[in-house]
């Protein structure tokens, strides 16, 4: 009976020791870079019959951890301007990213 209740704490114990060491917070990256690029854009002087924009926008990262703006895909060519002028060459915060993946957001133009 003592080695039963000896092998359910090791047992008990291993267990809450995986349970504590997977509690791990990472930050996804890419939500952090989304998050900078809307504050990026967020100033704009769109009119109210503009406001329904969109445009899928691919870029990579240089390193120097700036914005390379790739392309535009939209039917707008204002926002098309506006969204290279804006993002072009502008420095994010990003741990961890690599230098020349390609990456692809959507971008609206909202009120």
């Amino acid at each position: 009976m003592r080695k039963l209740s000896v092998v359910l704490v090791a047992a008990m114990l291993l267990m809450v020791g995986n349970v504590v060491a997977n509690e791990v917070t990472t930050v996804d990256p890419s939500k952090s870079l989304s998050a900078q690029i809307s504050k990026l854009l967020s100033h704009n002087a769109f009119t109210q019959n503009e406001v329904a924009l969109t445009a899928q926008v691919r870029f990579t990262l240089n390193n120097a951890h700036q914005i390379v703006v790739l392309s535009v895909e939209t039917e707008n060519l204002a926002l098309a301007d506006f969204v290279k002028r804006k993002l072009n060459y502008e420095k994010v915060d990003l741990e961890g990213y690599k230098e020349g993946k390609l990456y692809t957001i959507p971008v609206r133009i909202v009120d």
